[in-house]
């Protein structure tokens, strides 16, 4: 039962930072639009996209496992991704 209760505890908190995450993304195609449409990217617009990409970058292992074909298959492997990435920060810490 506890295991259960742990279980649906990293899915809610994964959860809510995959949509936090995700919510900072919303200026993106905007800004990637602006050379298309013959303008220039600002020193602010360049530094608001690595920012983006920084963040896209965080969220890439979640973007495989749903828009690859076979993604689901990734589970375990995200999964190991996940608790490997953590054991690193606890490291640090």
């Amino acid at each position: 039962m506890l295991k259960v209760k742990g279980f649906i505890m990293l899915i809610d908190r994964e959860k809510k930072y995959l949509v936090t995450e995700l919510s900072q993304v919303k200026g993106l195609m905007p800004l990637l639009m602006k050379p298309r449409n013959k303008q220039r990217w600002s020193a602010e617009d360049r530094l608001e996209l690595a920012q983006h990409m920084r963040r896209l970058r965080d969220v890439s292992p979640y973007i495989v496992v749903f828009a690859m074909p076979g993604g689901l298959a990734m589970l375990p492997v995200l999964a190991w991704w996940l608790d490997r990435r953590r054991g690193r920060h606890r490291a640090v810490a």
